[in-house]
């Protein structure tokens, strides 16, 4: 038997190039912020991403964004502490959270991001959903638990988007979505579909653009 959180269906045509149209207009980085004074204001639709450092979000959001070098990847991975803010037309921000599940951060710096973190989600009252990235290749991490936890306290609607999943022969990838599933069922808030991508051959991308694009 299945477990719940079944993957996302493909939605239909014209809502793929109504997303595909969002996506194509104008994306900037808008700023990083590390501190609640600098947010800019709340004044559109926000979506997060959120994952271990390496899950390959940076790759993620320009594969949406059709811009190679709008996310850049930290040569340090877990260094960059900053909350950034893209721009997606003129009516979204998308939000790159940083790199998390390195062991050698120093604690201060890992406690001061967890502080700006836990005030970022319950203080952005335009955030629609957080999509949590998680590697195909090794499942749900104690650590995405701990952030996946956070996400139910701060009722904050998560989607698990599952990357790289072109490394992955499918009779593997059963069992990682299966140990998916499990974890997730204990989380009330999480949304109850997966989405699976490759950024590298831009499978899932067109999918989880519309989901974006349809948020209300």
């Amino acid at each position: 038997m299945q477990l719940p959180f079944p993957i996302a269906e493909q939605p239909d045509e014209q809502v793929i190039e109504d997303a595909r149209r969002l996506f194509a207009g104008e994306t900037e980085f808008l700023k990083g912020v590390v501190a609640m004074d600098g947010m800019p204001p709340d004044d559109r639709l926000e979506v997060c991403f959120a994952g271990r450092s390496n899950v390959g979000k940076s790759s993620l959001i320009n594969a949406l964004t059709g811009r190679k070098g709008l996310a850049r990847a930290s040569n340090t991975p877990g260094r960059t502490q900053e909350i950034n803010f893209f721009t997606l037309a003129d009516s979204h921000y998308l939000v790159d959270l940083p790199g998390y599940g390195y062991a050698n951060a120093p604690v201060a710096v890992v406690e001061k991001w967890q502080r700006l973190l836990k005030q970022y989600l319950s203080g952005r009252a335009t955030l629609r959903r957080a999509f949590v990235l998680v590697d195909t290749r090794h499942g749900i991490k104690p650590v995405d638990e701990e952030i996946m936890t956070l996400l139910d306290k701060s009722a904050v609607t998560f989607q698990v988007v599952m990357t790289k999943a072109d490394k992955v022969k499918e009779a593997e990838q059963e069992k990682i979505l299966d140990q998916v599933r499990e974890k997730l069922a204990k989380h009330p808030a999480a949304y109850p579909e997966l989405v699976m991508t490759s950024s590298e051959k831009g499978d899932g991308i067109p999918l989880l653009r519309s989901i974006i694009a349809t948020l209300t």
